[in-house]
């Protein structure tokens, strides 16, 4: 299948509903960048994926066929028709179902899982140091103790995933989804880059070498995290919680930051101050309400914040 004409169609058909790409990628569950790349045909939807677009963008899966040609007219009427639902499917009709996979204690290095789903799956006191996870469904999957070094999760969807006392050292995220999903103990030295992070928890995880470039932050909690000389800068924060999180030297520069609490690990201390005024700020926008909290700490300079 020709992967541009295919990028063109979804291009086509989620234009005429009138869909941004970002509005598309949230239904998908997946970042806007994983989107412009199939629209620019640098990867293809799996199959499965394709099924849930036909149900958001109102066609059926031969408008996606590189042997056919859809106007702009007949796309505008081209909905799926209803399936009507059989009293007893028939064994050739029944979708294939996604079992529990057990990879425990196995020697999985430089494994080639890209673009695999596999959801529910469980990979404990396993060697995954250097494997390719690249835009692949981790749904529901589980990573304990296990080495994932260098380890690449780029467009990766990983919904409900648990990561737990995990190595994570110089792992990329890059522009992958994280819905749900916990780090315990794991995440030092990987690089989110480009990524979406919802309702994520981070707990007790040493995140001094790890990297954050140009990510979302959606009800996040940081947890008891070392974050000290973190660079969070021109990074979008909402609903996020540093919950007794060590933050020397962090830096929010030109960050925007909207419903952002920060509780502090320690009592005002001499100490405790001088690491509360290296935080940085400038240039940065945030509401009434944070603005109001960090104010209240009467350490940490605001003078170049922008109140929104």
């Amino acid at each position: 299948m020709d992967t541009k004409v295919i990028g063109g169609k979804i291009a086509k058909a989620r234009k005429a509903m009138g869909m941004s790409q970002a509005k598309l990628a949230q239904q998908l569950f997946i970042s806007p960048q994983a989107v412009g790349k199939w629209e620019r045909g640098e990867s293809m939807p799996d199959i499965t994926t394709f099924n849930r677009l036909t149900e958001i963008l109102g066609v059926d899966l031969n408008h996606f066929s590189a042997g056919t040609s859809t106007t702009d007219n007949e796309l505008s009427t081209l909905v799926k028709q209803p399936v009507v639902e059989a009293s007893e499917p028939s064994p050739s009709s029944s979708p294939g179902r996604q079992v529990q996979i057990d990879l425990t204690a196995i020697d999985l290095q430089k494994g080639d899982f890209a673009g695999v789903t596999l959801h529910k799956g469980k990979f404990e006191a396993s060697s995954l140091r250097g494997a390719n996870f690249a835009g692949a469904d981790l749904t529901g999957t589980s990573f304990d103790v296990v080495d994932a070094r260098e380890a690449n999760f780029d467009d990766a969807h990983l919904k409900d995933c648990r990561f737990s006392t995990t190595d994570l050292t110089g792992a990329s995220f890059r522009a992958s989804v994280l819905v749900g999903t916990t780090l315990h103990i794991s995440g030092q030295g990987a690089q989110f880059i480009g990524a979406a992070l919802t309702d994520v928890q981070l707990t007790k995880t040493d995140l001094r070498t790890t990297i954050f470039e140009q990510c979302v932050f959606n009800n996040v909690d940081f947890n008891h995290c070392d974050l000290q000389g973190v660079c969070f800068d021109g990074q979008s924060f909402t609903g996020v919680r540093f919950n007794k999180s060590a933050l020397k030297d962090v830096s929010f520069r030109g960050a925007t930051l909207r419903n952002v609490s920060f509780t502090l690990p320690f009592s005002l201390t001499n100490k405790s101050y001088l690491a509360i005024k290296t935080m940085c700020f400038d240039g940065a926008s945030m509401d009434k309400l944070t603005y109001a909290a960090l104010k209240g700490l009467r350490v940490i300079d605001l003078s170049k914040v922008t109140v929104i």
